[in-house]
């Protein structure tokens, strides 16, 4: 199985993302990420899907996505031809004779500290799922006291627009 980065321009109204979630579980994937948030086109929003399948599996599964009213435009994007983002907020146990230690790896991943207590630092990262991986390894050994992480946001290099063409049909 391979790993597929799906964006999906949908009409921004209710049960949309139900109806995409649902097709995708009826077919029995992992939705592995998911994000939805508005689109730079008032009324569209975009989802961005993250799915490990065959290939053969997903053009499926494409189709049937693109058969439903309120999906616009669907894409695959490739992780050479796209750019490709996480972001992550983690709480790191630290008190002051780690917090040093603990600051410096953060500053060693290009994170940055957005809270500071006596027996706590949280950390905010932003970057491919690979180098948040990296940064939750290095952070582990002090302890990891509590975790969140947004699903993969990614958009296409290049000039062109998802909307360009879609809004043109």
């Amino acid at each position: 199985m391979q790993r597929h980065t799906l964006s999906v321009l949908v009409q921004d109204v209710p049960g949309v993302l139900t109806r995409v979630a649902g097709l995708f579980a009826r077919r029995a994937f992992n939705i592995e990420s998911l994000t939805v948030g508005p689109s730079e086109v008032e009324g569209l929003s975009r989802m961005t899907v993250v799915v490990e399948a065959e290939a053969n599996a997903l053009e499926q599964v494409t189709k049937q996505l693109n058969k439903l009213v309120n999906v616009i435009k669907i894409v695959e994007l490739n992780p050479e031809q796209s750019s490709q983002r996480d972001h992550i907020l983690v709480k790191v146990r630290s008190d002051a004779s780690t917090r040093a230690s603990v600051v410096q790896a953060v500053e060693l991943f290009r994170a940055n500290v957005v809270d500071v207590s006596t027996d706590a630092v949280t950390v905010e990262a932003t970057g491919s799922a690979q180098k948040l991986e990296a940064l939750l390894e290095v952070l582990e050994p002090f302890g990891i006291r509590e975790l969140v992480r947004s699903g993969t946001i990614a958009v296409a290099r290049g000039g062109k627009s998802m909307t360009d063409r879609a809004l043109t049909k």
